[in-house]
């Protein structure tokens, strides 16, 4: 299993306050990453680089790829957004992909979700190289993933990974629900805690129940409250209420939905009502400042993974 912690010498394990703050977590690891980059370059290596590929004007898009490149400048990696306008044809995107794909000078690539509807979101995906597939999106990766090879881990499921090691939460032997079965979230975080700790991308050896939005109520209810740690990635506000949460478990919020309160302002929520479960569980995650930065945190791990693997493939080619 890809960590941080092969990387660094010391891994800032978090004490277990109520809050699990993703946010802080995620500050450590960029700057655990950052001394790695710097160690990297002294040894000869030019820095990492990462390029996004946008395409329309998406403001949430836009602000997510913001954020991606202000952490890469952060961390010492090179990054890049190429905008392309929404009405830019599905084989001109994947024309730009191939051009970054044959660049030697580019480690990482990522494509912005969502895409226009025009544009197949698994056709960009698979056109990535795998090598250089930080989001870990590419059906090559996903396989590898099942496998329990190394692979690129997709970012959000991999954060969720970290915050919970960090957190030392236990997974052997527990009751895990995730509620999401995307390609992306739900299903990669289900591999990684339900399989083998014994291979060579090693799992959390936990018995993971994977609900979905054709669950019944009744039944993600029944599942929840014998869950020892429940993970949410729906977008369905308020899905994990107070009374289907076992005490003293984990909860972990994904999902991420922009909602208007009674006066009018705009506020981010998740799937879980923070306020009443927090008074049950024994650690939270906060929407927003939970996963959401470590997504970001993990995305400069993948992009410096690529680099380092990158560079061993074309020594060896020497």
């Amino acid at each position: 299993m890809p960590e941080v912690l092969s990387q660094t010498k010391k891994l800032r394990i978090v004490k277990n306050n109520k809050i699990i703050d993703g946010k802080k977590v995620a500050q450590d690891i960029q700057k655990e990453l950052k001394v790695e980059v710097e160690a990297w370059m002294k040894e000869g290596h030019r820095a990492p680089r990462l390029i996004a590929i946008l395409v329309g004007e998406d403001p949430a898009s836009k602000k997510y790829v913001e954020n991606k490149m202000k952490a890469a400048r952060e961390i010492g990696i090179k990054s890049e957004t190429i905008n392309l306008p929404d009405t830019t044809k599905e084989s001109e995107v994947i024309k730009e992909i191939n051009r970054l794909n044959a660049d030697n000078s580019v480690d990482g690539i990522l494509v912005q979700l969502p895409v226009p509807p025009h544009i197949s979101e698994r056709n960009v995906c698979n056109a990535v190289d795998p090598h250089k597939d930080v989001d870990g999106f590419h059906i090559n990766n996903i396989g590898k993933l099942t496998n329990n090879m190394d692979t690129f881990v997709p970012a959000t499921a991999l954060g969720v990974i970290e915050l919970i090691k960090r957190y030392k939460v236990p997974t052997f032997g527990k009751n895990v629900v995730v509620c999401g079965r995307s390609k992306n979230v739900g299903l990669p975080m289900a591999l990684l805690l339900h399989s083998d700790a014994k291979y060579e991308c090693p799992g959390y050896e936990a018995t993971v129940t994977l609900c979905h939005r054709h669950t019944p109520p009744e039944e993600l209810a029944f599942f929840a409250r014998r869950a020892d740690i429940i993970i949410s990635a729906t977008g369905v506000v308020n899905l994990i209420k107070p009374d289907m949460v076992k005490p003293g478990a984990c909860v972990i919020d994904v999902g991420i939905t922009r909602i208007t309160t009674e006066n009018g302002k705009s506020k981010l929520v998740g799937d879980v009502d923070f306020e009443g479960v927090s008074k049950v569980a024994g650690l939270i995650t906060p929407v927003p400042g939970g996963v959401g930065p470590m997504t970001v945190a993990m995305l400069m791990f993948n992009t410096f993974k690529a680099a380092k693997s990158l560079t061993e493939g074309n020594n060896n080619k020497n």
